[in-house]
């Protein structure tokens, strides 16, 4: 028996649908990996497009959507796709971490205005919340309104606050404690009302309008505390919170594939946070309090008082008789554009029977595996890359450590000072080397805004200079010894 053409047609969309999660699926799998990151992040865009085309063939059957609607949906697919291209094209990787927060600002505001959408065409046709789905319904909507309008707001003031466009921990008294609580109290109290209480179209929108002016404020009230260091546990845990938004997104508009995306995002964000979380012997509810705000101590501002400091001239020997080098890249390095000559450094030394090694702290950089995606770059093999577990051990065998732009990562007050806002956080125990040379522009704090003891140390070394301009001058000098 044949099936009418219809049916063949949903079955096909379906069928689609679950290509892509698939595709989804594989390309997670791929990214777990530096050397097959490329091709995840190739398949799941795949998976994508193919989300998109059985997206288009449903608007292209069915017959109420009108020419209106498709004169807007054509320009907007060009111009968001043709954007798109040209970010990801052209914003440098230093400044990944804040396009990373702006994408998941854009997911956030996404689900929040397809939410707003499905009130507003309530409102419209005069249905109630019965004739929509009912409670269910409603609970989908008030979802994607609050995860969504907290991720818009929480990831814009995320992007202001890497971008160095924001250092405040708060706008008056939005930001503080007492004032997330209240708005958080005023969210589920909206949530409540639309989803129970909310019967007519014209309740159904104050509710949801009011609730989504609220979480809006609230999600800036959420992220304003928390301080810099803790800023790449942030953008994971936004990033979760985008994907949940795009799920209960799913839920409004019944499609599957949106529920399974964002399933795969949320869960994946929020695994990536709890990573985080360990790797800085922090709990989420400290980062979510921002326990690690603008709590710097006063002698954190004092100037240095015995830093050494040296050249790549002098480097250079040290350099040529060391058996073992490990490098420390940090944000510095990022900034400078630098990992090419980082890694014409290291060819260097391995000539000349140096063993080099890269040790990667989890949160180097601005963001997860930025250090990573930036040595893998510039073709450094995957193997000399060590995760802080099992780096630190061999710190004390290290004839010389290169640390180049980390700043936090390897503060010494982690460990000894417990008022410190790093406290307890595990770091790079670089100072057990023989020797360590830290490369940086000048002693300015890092992002944390805490100062570090390591610059005063009697084996530390200080090369004040750009990372990449620095690096030029010792390959030059190490190719003369």
């Amino acid at each position: 028996m044949l099936l009418p053409f219809a049916s063949v047609s949903s079955y096909g969309i379906e069928v689609a649908y679950m290509a892509s999660s698939m595709l989804f699926v594989i390309g997670i799998k791929y990214l777990g990996k530096v050397k097959t990151a490329k091709r995840g992040n190739d398949i799941a865009a795949l998976g994508m497009a193919v989300a998109m085309a059985a997206t288009m063939w449903i608007l292209i059957k069915d017959h109420s959507y009108d020419q209106r609607s498709w004169a807007l949906l054509v320009p907007s697919l060009a111009i968001g796709s043709g954007l798109g291209w040209w970010l990801a094209k052209r914003v440098p990787m230093t400044a990944m971490p804040e396009f990373v927060a702006v994408f998941n600002g854009f997911g956030g505001l996404a689900s929040l205005l397809v939410a707003m959408a499905e009130v507003t065409r309530a409102t419209r046709d005069h249905l109630s919340v019965v004739h929509l789905g009912g409670v269910t319904f409603a609970i989908a909507v008030a979802a994607s309104i609050v995860i969504g309008g907290v991720t818009f707001t929480g990831s814009m003031i995320a992007y202001a606050k890497l971008a160095g466009k924001v250092n405040k921990s708060r706008f008056g008294p939005l930001g503080s404690t007492p004032m997330n609580i209240v708005l958080a109290l005023g969210v589920l109290a909206l949530t409540v009302w639309g989803c129970f209480f909310a019967h007519t179209p014209t309740e159904l929108w104050i509710s949801n309008g009011l609730l989504a002016l609220v979480t809006l404020t609230l999600g800036i009230g959420l992220t304003m505390p928390i301080g810099g260091a803790d800023m790449p546990v942030a953008i994971a845990l936004l990033n979760s919170y985008s994907g949940v938004a795009g799920m209960t997104t799913g839920f409004v508009l019944d499609n599957n594939v949106l529920i399974v995306a964002g399933s795969l995002v949320g869960a994946s964000g929020i695994i990536l946070t709890q990573v985080m979380c360990k790797a800085m012997n922090r709990s989420l509810s400290n980062v979510l309090l921002g326990v690690m705000g603008d709590t710097g101590s006063a002698a954190s501002k004092e100037g240095y008082t015995k830093v050494k400091t040296t050249t790549a001239e002098e480097l250079a020997p040290l350099l040529d008789a060391a058996r073992l080098v490990i490098i420390v890249p940090g944000y510095g390095l990022a900034v400078a554009q630098a990992q090419h000559k980082v890694r014409e450094l290291a060819t260097l030394l391995e000539k000349k029977g140096c063993v080099v090694k890269y040790a990667i702290h989890p949160v180097a950089g601005r963001m997860p595996g930025h250090m990573n995606i930036l040595l893998a770059e510039a073709n450094v093999p995957y193997e000399q890359l060590y995760e802080l577990d099992h780096i630190n051990d061999e710190f004390s065998q290290a004839d010389v450590v290169l640390v180049l732009g980390a700043n936090d990562v390897c503060n010494p007050a982690a460990n000894d000072d417990p008022k410190s806002p790093i406290a307890g956080m595990p770091v790079l125990s670089v100072w057990n080397a023989r020797t360590v040379v830290v490369v940086k522009r000048s002693l300015s704090a890092g992002y944390a805004g805490i100062r570090n003891e390591l610059f005063q140390l009697d084996n530390t070394l200080m090369l004040l200079a750009d990372a990449k301009k620095a690096l030029e001058d010792l390959v030059t000098e190490l190719k003369a010894q």
